[in-house]
């Protein structure tokens, strides 16, 4: 391990014992270092990696604290992560969606309140009028499936799934653009997830949510096996 590791390593377990708790304002770096047995340099550098992954924030002038340690804050770089994976990784990224979204929409039955409904319902509005312009289309759409993960009260499934879900978007679009009629169908399925919401029903919300990413899903399974194909046949 070396030096940097070890400090990264020694201020991480403050935090996990509770000595340095969300909030906290670290001791000057000098003091911190001599406390831990940490020369300057390695700790300095462990303080910037420890603020890169949202551990530690440092404030300029006024020193450093440790996050609010959210998974909204600690899981913010998936998003990111994930836009810089390349084409051939979409599909697992579809099947992980496909994996965590319909239990996530079933979860979401049982728990979501008459005010996360509402927002639900605008977003699925929103889809309706604008079924002729796909770009505005998937924008709803995004936000719909954001709405209905986020009404599941737990921060660290929705930040994995917005994660996630963020970088098939451009996916969704083109299949707006190159399948006559999805919008009726991406429609269609947002309503049955909807309905199932509102009924409390989370075996239907599920299978209603199973259904509508599984469509994705194919779609653009079979986009992929045709362009694959037309590779294969220029070669």
């Amino acid at each position: 391990m070396s030096l940097t590791d070890e400090a990264i390593a020694r201020i991480r377990a403050l935090i996990q014992s509770g000595k340095l708790p969300p909030g906290a304002k670290l001791p000057p770096e000098q003091q911190l270092a001599a406390e831990l047995g940490i020369s300057r340099s390695p700790m300095r550098e462990a303080v910037k990696a420890l603020a890169v992954t949202r551990v530690l924030d440092v404030r300029r002038g006024d020193g450093t604290y440790v996050t609010s340690l959210a998974p909204a804050v600690l899981l913010e770089g998936l998003g990111l992560a994930v836009e810089l994976m390349q084409d051939n990784t979409l599909l697992e990224l579809t099947e992980a969606r496909r994996l965590f979204e319909p239990i996530a929409t079933g979860l979401a039955a049982t728990r979501a309140t008459p005010a996360h409904l509402a927002e639900i319902r605008g977003h699925l509005d929103a889809m309706h009028a604008a079924r002729e312009d796909v770009e505005l289309l998937n924008k709803h759409d995004a936000a719909f499936h954001r709405a209905v993960v986020a009404a599941t009260g737990n921060e660290t499934l929705t930040t994995i799934i917005d994660g996630i879900s963020s970088s098939t978007l451009r996916a969704r679009v083109w299949r707006g653009l190159v399948e006559a009629g999805s919008a009726d169908r991406t429609l269609a399925e947002h309503d049955a997830i909807y309905a199932a919401l509102v009924e409390g029903d989370a075996a239907l919300a599920q299978a209603a949510a199973l259904m509508h990413v599984s469509t994705t899903e194919r779609w653009l399974r079979q986009a992929h096996e045709a362009s694959q194909a037309a590779v294969s046949a220029e070669e």
